[in-house]
């Protein structure tokens, strides 16, 4: 561990006070402080936010640094050599960012060297360590907090109160407005998952002036909790015909809108088409690029696999025409989701792979 020998600086404890235990937890948006942390600690099960805490870190360091470089690995597959290469100081110098995915996984001898090296690491070096913060691997959490990293928590959200308070915050990151009553109608309407709360926000966001009412939420997601927009979309873009137009129509029985039906549809084919044309890469690497969240880049890249460019451009034309249909008067708006259901179903399965 020669390479650890070399690095100067000293970890400092910096702990996040001053801030109810709610938003601390919900609010993911106040991590920009860890631009300044050596070491910062992502600890937590709840995967969303866990995502935008390492996101809104690597951004930080790169609005400070536009050149650093950012790495990204699975503590779990790498070796104490390959470590000791990368938290060397570097002959050429520069800032860089080394994302350890999965802490809990590290070997032994792995989190023996990082715990050496955080206790005298290198300023030019930020070291991003996601924790599950279960039992496994707890050792090497304790040892990180205990010499001095930045914590970030991410586990789920457990109480109501607290989901209100992420629901809520959504919207005020976003520059809108949203009241107790309209984050529990959405909580109500959508479900307890923090991913499908932030795209039932984000929608509403965009098809909306921003001032958001429990009679928006009504309006948008009447009917079973469990189908949305998106759990049609989804199905739609992974080939799932059969669960898709089930779920259309038991969103349309129940009173669904069809406009935010024919948003998710739309939004979910962009989406697609967007990472896809990206290219490999992490999710944490394309997330900046492409201007949407991990957890998002994510789950397009795992429906895009069967999908062809000329696939997505007819689904794409699809998408369109249902959206000019639902949101343009058409006489038989049902029709109008179904046709394009079978239409992107279709594309997809005429360019399969």
């Amino acid at each position: 561990m020669s390479g650890f020998a070399l690095c100067s600086g000293s970890a400092r404890a910096v702990r996040t006070t001053g801030l109810d235990q709610i938003a601390e937890r919900a609010n993911m948006g106040g991590v920009t402080a860890a631009s300044a942390a050596p070491i910062v600690l992502v600890l937590g099960d709840e995967e969303l936010l866990a995502t935008r805490a390492v996101a809104e870190t690597v951004a930080a360091a790169r609005a400070a640094d536009p050149d650093v470089d950012v790495r990204e690995y699975a503590a779990g597959q790498l070796t104490v050599g390959e470590i000791d290469e990368m938290l060397s100081p570097s002959l050429f110098g520069g800032r860089r960012v080394l994302v350890l995915r999965s802490g809990q996984d590290a070997r032994k001898d792995l989190v023996a060297a990082l715990l050496a090296y955080a206790k005298n690491p290198d300023p030019d070096v930020q070291l991003v360590v996601q924790h599950l913060g279960a039992a496994k691997g707890k050792a090497f959490a304790d040892g990180l907090k205990s010499a001095g990293a930045q914590v970030l928590p991410a586990t789920k959200l457990k109480g109501h109160r607290d989901r209100v308070a992420f629901v809520r915050d959504e919207f005020r990151r976003a520059g809108a407005r949203c009241t107790d009553d309209a984050a529990e109608a959405l909580i109500a309407a959508v479900g307890n998952d923090l991913r499908e709360l932030a795209a039932a926000c984000s929608q509403l966001i965009a098809d909306t002036d921003g001032r958001i009412g429990a009679d928006t939420v009504a309006r948008y997601y009447r009917g079973r909790v469990e189908v949305t927009g998106f759990t049609v979309a989804d199905a739609t873009m992974v080939g799932d015909l059969p669960g898709a137009l089930e779920a259309l129509r038991w969103a349309l029985h129940v009173g669904v809108d069809p406009v935010p039906i024919a948003d998710a549809l739309a939004d979910g084919v962009r989406t697609v088409a967007k990472v896809a044309s990206a290219g490999r890469g992490s999710p944490y690497q394309l997330a900046s690029s492409l201007g949407m969240p991990p957890w998002k880049v994510e789950r397009a890249q795992r429906q895009a696999r069967g999908w062809t460019p000329d696939g997505l451009v007819r689904a794409m034309q699809a998408a369109a025409e249902c959206n000019a249909a639902v949101k343009g008067g058409s006489d038989d708006r049902a029709y109008a989701l179904e046709k394009a259901v079978f239409s992107v179903a279709a594309a997809r399965q005429g360019g399969a792979r």
